[in-house]
């Protein structure tokens, strides 16, 4: 009886060491989706990237807390209605563990009721404020804000001493909502709008509105909106002879922008992450090394790199970062751990998050950028 008891009880051990070393063994699951392909593909395309990338630089060192991560990804190519269906999917189907996307800010504003309901943390690399205001419980993003662009967009021309301004918008998620901080915005810095023009992205001239513009007696132009149509808005401007400064929104913080616009790109500016400029910031700045180190790994490997890119590098960090502090993959353990994510350090710049804001940069985190010799130079 006692060797028969014994040998159950060991049995027993045995079984369950098997299961926990089991579970430890399960990867940690990363979700995505991102517009790999569409209007948004030079967004989506490093984004995807990056996260290839620092998947493979945990997995190479170990994983994380002695698990492997596997990234789960989807392209939604720029369709809400695709993305909601991968969310769902990844939720349901694959399990993931955390989301890190979607790429636009209609993708992410239409999969946000659905991981609230599913009770998962989804990190954005979308601009548009409303992704975070008003605070839910389970969404949080990475990128400078819509509201933050205009407001630095605004400074620069008071600095100026620009007060009448033309805009133009495109007819995306990410424009309307650009286009909407922009008017709420303009009284407080005593700018006035005297144009409101707008596009389709789908638009390959834009002539007519921009012809509008002109007739005006404004002193600079803001367009903001992503993708190409803002590169064919700029070469417009140019080729209709108006000369004036032109400003675009970090939807274009990269070199495809430079070289889709070309000789055109000569002048604009725009507020964009220190990724663009690392190079040229103080050896005092915190963010330089960061910035450097992901810079030479992602150039090494694809080439130029830009701010989107950067963002997913933050949004995936500060998902392992909360992981790791939280000890496991617990739902509600690593929201809240992503919540209290404090003095991260990343490439738009160093995070403070909290119950009341689900970003954690301020306006500081942007820097003016000035398009020169086809390169990106810091406005002093």
């Amino acid at each position: 009886m006692l060797k028969s008891g014994l040998l159950r009880i060991f049995l027993t051990t045995i079984f369950f060491a098997g299961v926990n070393l089991a579970n430890a063994a399960e990867p940690i699951k990363i979700g995505t989706f991102l517009s790999i392909t569409g209007p948004a593909s030079f967004l989506g395309d490093p984004e995807l990237k990056t996260l290839q990338m620092v998947v493979e630089d945990f997995n190479a060192k170990g994983g994380l807390n002695g698990r492997k991560i596997e990234l789960v990804h989807y392209d939604t190519g720029g369709n809400a209605r695709e993305a909601l269906n991968f969310v769902k999917r990844l939720i349901r189907k694959d399990q993931v563990d955390v989301i890190v996307g979607g790429t636009t800010s209609g993708d992410t504003l239409a999969v946000m009721p659905e991981v609230e309901k599913a009770g998962i943390s989804l990190i954005s690399l979308a601009g548009a404020v409303e992704i975070i205001e008003p605070v839910r419980k389970w969404v949080f993003k990475v990128a400078h804000t819509d509201r933050m662009a205009a407001a630095k967009i605004f400074e620069d021309l008071k600095k100026r001493h620009l007060t009448k301004v033309a805009l133009i918008t495109g007819d995306g998620g990410f424009d309307k909502s650009g286009r909407a901080q922009i008017l709420e915005l303009a009284p407080e810095y005593g700018i006035t709008l005297v144009a409101d023009e707008s596009y389709s992205n789908k638009d390959t001239d834009m002539t007519a509105p921009l012809t509008k513009i002109r007739a005006t007696d404004a002193q600079a132009i803001i367009n903001f909106g992503f993708g190409q149509a803002p590169a064919i808005v700029t070469k417009n401007i140019k080729q209709l002879g108006i000369d004036l400064p032109v400003y675009q929104s970090h939807g274009v913080a990269s070199k495809t922008f430079i070289d889709l616009a070309g000789e055109a790109a000569e002048g604009v500016r725009l507020p964009a992450a220190a990724l663009v400029v690392a190079e040229q910031l103080p050896d005092t700045d915190p963010q330089k090394p960061v910035l450097l180190a992901y810079k030479k790994e992602y150039e090494a490997k694809h080439g130029a790199v830009s701010t989107f890119g950067g963002h997913a590098y933050d949004g995936v960090m500060i998902a392992a970062e909360a992981i790791k502090r939280a000890g496991g993959t617990d739902k509600t353990q690593v929201r809240d751990e992503i919540e209290k994510t404090s003095g991260f350090i990343g490439t738009a710049g160093i995070f403070h998050m909290t119950p009341e804001d689900h970003m954690g940069l301020n306006l500081d985190a942007f820097k003016m950028v000035e398009i020169r010799d086809g390169g990106w130079k810091i406005v002093e």
